[in-house]
Protein backbone atom coordinates (compact mmCIF):
# COMPACT_ATOMS: atom_id res chain seq x y z
CA UNK A 1 0.00 0.00 0.00
CA UNK A 2 2.75 2.60 0.37
CA UNK A 3 3.96 1.68 -2.88
CA UNK A 4 0.95 2.67 -4.60
CA UNK A 5 0.89 5.95 -2.17
CA UNK A 6 4.39 7.24 -3.12
CA UNK A 7 3.62 6.51 -6.66
CA UNK A 8 0.39 8.51 -6.79
CA UNK A 9 2.21 11.43 -5.10
CA UNK A 10 4.77 11.61 -7.84
CA UNK A 11 2.05 11.54 -10.34
CA UNK A 12 0.38 14.28 -8.60
CA UNK A 13 3.82 16.14 -8.09
CA UNK A 14 4.93 15.63 -11.73
CA UNK A 15 1.01 16.80 -13.25
CA UNK A 16 1.75 19.63 -11.11
CA UNK A 17 5.10 20.47 -12.39
CA UNK A 18 3.88 20.62 -15.75
CA UNK A 19 0.92 22.62 -15.54
CA UNK A 20 3.44 25.19 -13.87
CA UNK A 21 5.59 25.07 -16.77
CA UNK A 22 2.80 24.99 -19.32
CA UNK A 23 1.11 28.34 -17.79
CA UNK A 24 4.62 30.11 -17.70
CA UNK A 25 4.99 29.59 -20.76
CA UNK A 26 1.34 30.83 -21.90
CA UNK A 27 2.00 34.24 -19.42
CA UNK A 28 5.37 34.15 -21.24
CA UNK A 29 3.85 34.00 -24.83
CA UNK A 30 1.02 36.62 -23.94
CA UNK A 31 3.66 39.22 -22.74
CA UNK A 32 5.41 38.47 -26.07
CA UNK A 33 2.56 39.61 -28.61
CA UNK A 34 1.47 42.10 -25.77
CA UNK A 35 4.96 43.77 -25.66
CA UNK A 36 4.93 47.85 -27.01
CA UNK A 37 8.88 47.47 -27.02
CA UNK A 38 9.87 47.08 -30.84
CA UNK A 39 13.36 47.72 -32.33
CA UNK A 40 16.68 49.81 -31.57
CA UNK A 41 15.20 52.58 -32.75
CA UNK A 42 12.87 52.51 -29.59
CA UNK A 43 15.43 52.17 -26.78
CA UNK A 44 18.26 54.20 -28.26
CA UNK A 45 18.88 57.55 -26.76
CA UNK A 46 21.01 60.69 -27.47
CA UNK A 47 22.85 63.26 -25.53
CA UNK A 48 22.58 66.61 -27.07
CA UNK A 49 25.26 69.49 -26.42
CA UNK A 50 24.31 70.71 -23.08
CA UNK A 51 24.44 67.20 -21.81
CA UNK A 52 20.90 66.07 -21.85
CA UNK A 53 19.20 62.86 -22.87
CA UNK A 54 17.08 63.05 -25.76
CA UNK A 55 14.99 60.37 -28.02
CA UNK A 56 15.91 62.87 -31.78
CA UNK A 57 19.69 62.52 -32.64
CA UNK A 58 21.34 65.47 -32.76
CA UNK A 59 21.94 67.51 -36.14
CA UNK A 60 25.34 66.86 -37.72
CA UNK A 61 27.53 70.02 -37.60
CA UNK A 62 28.04 72.06 -40.91
CA UNK A 63 31.62 71.77 -41.52
CA UNK A 64 33.47 74.98 -42.92
CA UNK A 65 34.56 73.35 -45.97
CA UNK A 66 31.15 72.40 -47.33
CA UNK A 67 30.15 75.85 -46.65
Amino acid sequence: MAKSQASFMKKQLDANRKKKKNEKAERKQERKENSAGGGLENMMAYVNEFGEITSTPPEKPKLKDQE
